[in-house]
């Protein structure tokens, strides 16, 4: 699959019984040497839609893949649920990935990566970038 079939396929915002194919998707681009970073910030952007804490480190682990996903997904991503919620959720969270997940998005923070963010707005720059 690539980026156009997905967004053919599941839209920007997944039917809830869609998302475990986005999950897999994104897995398993995050998973190759050569993967298709347009299509991981594709699953991305479809997971943050849905807002799910769950989902914030499969998406961490994505954009930590390779220098290309790292710069390719935008660390804005991780908060589908909320800037404070998912920085609440990493906290709770003891694992390696979320400590440095959230060092990471701490720090972005403190340089004004998520001056004025909010979900929908955020939403709504994504539906522009890929549906014109």
């Amino acid at each position: 699959m690539n980026e156009d079939e997905s967004l053919r396929r599941y839209g920007l915002s997944p039917a809830v019984e869609d998302l475990g194919q986005v999950r897999e998707t994104l897995e398993a681009q995050a998973e190759q040497a050569d993967s298709d970073t347009e299509l991981m910030k594709l699953c991305c952007v479809q997971l943050f839609n849905a807002g799910n804490l769950d989902d914030v480190l499969p998406i961490w682990r994505a954009k930590e893949s390779s220098w290309d996903a790292h710069c390719s997904i935008d660390v804005q991503l991780l908060c589908g649920a909320g800037l404070e919620e998912t920085k609440a959720y990493l906290a709770t969270e003891k694992s390696a990935d979320a400590s440095e997940a959230l060092d990471y998005l701490l720090s972005c923070e403190a340089t004004g990566d998520f001056l004025n963010f909010s979900v929908e707005n955020r939403s709504r720059l994504y539906a522009r970038y890929y549906l014109g």
